[in-house]
């Protein structure tokens, strides 16, 4: 028995059992229903975030459509701009195509003119080159047919000298006749060394004597007589002597003729204040200077002792030669003002020279890097044109196209 606000239960009742059984399944119910609202309001705040993450994902598969349109429009777009950029790169190449071929024609046909005129000009010159050549032979030919009559001409003479070998030995056996012969070779040898005006012939001295030959020489030294006179006789009797006895007297003739006449020569021809210090002995055989200087000595000292220079035809000529530059020297100390003046006018001239070479030396280098510069532009041209040849788009590389870059347009997402 339970006592509640005054009232008695009784839990052993059926009624109050019941009713008992009654509140308890209700407020098993009501705490049920309440659990049952607590779990639904639980489930509704979890699932209000996914609500609102399902709406956000409309909204971007939305926003992914519209992007998907406006890319589908843009490649479009660049498809259409790709098209009409080639179509412009291939109407630009072919007419920079056009343009170098022209360009290449142009000076293709440049090039062909100035090899035409180079090879006309080339063939002018082989021409005259050519005609100068057979002139040349035409002439060499007539001058070895000249030659050849003249050796047949000198055979002729050859044979005549064989006759004439006797005469010349019939003149040199005779004294006087030697002494012509020997003043003819003098002559010969002087008329070439020497100008006309400056020896004299038989030219008399002032003691009455007569010289062979005088060179007008200035002093010093002064004028030089040459004697043509030798006593061959001696040299004979000595290239004839066959026994000791004959050679022994041919020598001391020879000593003796030699002597003699080299003083004699120094007695007549050396006169002072007049004449040179010294005079020359002409030997018109070489065989007769070499025996002397040879075989004696002595007697080439004697003359040295004498100042009586003993000369043969070849020192002879030697001995002019010298004679020839001292002349020289003096005529140009005499013309010595006309010599400066003529100098001065060369030097004038050769300034010109210099000027005109300097001038010229220009034009060449011009015309070197004329050259160069034509053979370059070949070269480039030559490389163009194979450029061309193996032409690739993918490698054009031209300033004036302009190739739309494919960028991402705004609000694309």
């Amino acid at each position: 028995m339970i006592s509640v606000a005054g009232y008695q239960i009784d839990l052993s009742d059926p009624v109050t059992q019941a009713i008992a059984g009654g509140v308890g399944v209700l407020v098993l119910i009501l705490i049920l229903l309440i659990m049952a609202v607590r779990a639904a309001g639980r489930s509704a705040r979890m699932t209000e975030p996914l609500a609102h993450q399902i709406g956000a994902l409309g909204q971007h598969v939305q926003h992914l459509s519209a992007g998907q349109e406006q890319l589908r429009g843009g490649l479009q777009t660049v498809s259409d701009t790709q098209a009409n950029a080639q179509t412009q790169v291939i109407q630009t190449v072919e007419a920079r195509l056009a343009d170098v071929q022209q360009n290449m024609q142009d000076r293709l046909a440049d090039n062909a003119m100035r090899s035409q005129r180079a090879l006309t000009d080339m063939q002018e010159r082989m021409k005259e080159s050519l005609h100068g050549s057979s002139k040349q032979t035409t002439t060499s030919l007539t001058q070895l047919q000249e030659r050849l009559a003249a050796i047949d001409k000198a055979q002729d003479n050859i044979t005549k000298l064989s006759g004439d070998v006797l005469s010349l030995q019939d003149i040199l056996s005779n004294k006087q006749t030697r002494g012509a012969f020997g003043e003819i070779q003098l002559r010969d040898i002087v008329s070439k060394a020497l100008p006309s005006d400056s020896y004299a012939w038989q030219h008399t001295l002032s003691n009455g004597k007569r010289a062979d030959c005088l060179i007008h020489l200035p002093n010093p030294p002064g004028p030089i007589v040459i004697d043509s006179k030798f006593p061959l006789e001696a040299y004979e009797a000595l290239r004839a002597a066959e026994t000791d006895w004959e050679l022994k007297d041919a020598v001391a003739k020879m000593k003796t003729a030699v002597t003699k006449h080299i003083a004699d020569i120094s007695e007549k021809y050396i006169i002072e204040g007049e004449t040179a210090d010294g005079a020359l002995m002409f030997l018109p055989s070489e065989a007769v200077y070499a025996e002397l200087h040879a075989n004696f000595p002595d007697i080439v000292r004697k003359g040295f002792d004498a100042r009586v220079w003993i000369v043969s035809p070849t020192t002879c000529m030697a001995t002019l030669n010298t004679m020839r530059a001292i002349l020289k020297d003096a005529r140009m100390r005499e013309q010595a003002g006309a010599i400066r003046k003529t100098l001065k006018q060369l030097h004038r001239d050769v300034e010109l020279v210099v000027e005109r070479v300097g001038k010229l030396d220009t034009h060449f280098r011009q015309a070197q890097k004329d050259v160069h510069e034509i053979s370059t532009a070949a070269e480039r041209a030559g490389k163009r044109a194979t450029r061309l040849d193996n032409f690739d788009f993918e490698e054009l590389d031209t300033p004036d196209v302009k190739v739309l870059p494919l960028t991402r347009t705004e609000g694309s997402g």
